[in-house]
């Protein structure tokens, strides 16, 4: 009897907004996440992805590159954002109070 663990099968996902790939590589237990991600050979596919500064996932968690992968879990590659969303909202609601589309002083929606 054996006390190694198998490998086992991870998904390395990236996705642009009309394109995206899903690579299924095998891995050691131990394994990282950025060494799944440069085990799958993705950046072959998308070399604008910055192996060194790239925002890594799990189920829409944030997980850091040295962190362990587990059997069933899969590797999100995330975009940069293009915006920051708070500044966006706090654009999208001056210009509603500058159109007179919601009140000054309470933020309530003008009927």
């Amino acid at each position: 009897m054996t006390t190694e663990q198998e490998p086992f099968a991870v998904d390395v996902i990236y996705a642009l907004p009309k394109q995206q790939k899903i690579i299924s590589v095998m891995v050691k237990p131990g394994c990282t996440f950025i060494e799944a991600v440069k085990q799958s050979d993705i950046c072959a596919f998308f070399p604008q992805i910055d192996l060194a500064t790239v925002k890594l996932g799990v189920f829409s968690r944030q997980a850091k590159h040295d962190e362990v992968l587990l059997p069933g879990q899969r590797v999100e590659i995330y975009r940069p954002l293009i915006a920051d969303p708070k500044d966006v909202r706090r654009k999208r609601a001056e210009k509603a109070k500058d159109e007179g589309r919601i009140n000054k002083i309470t933020g309530a929606k003008v009927s």
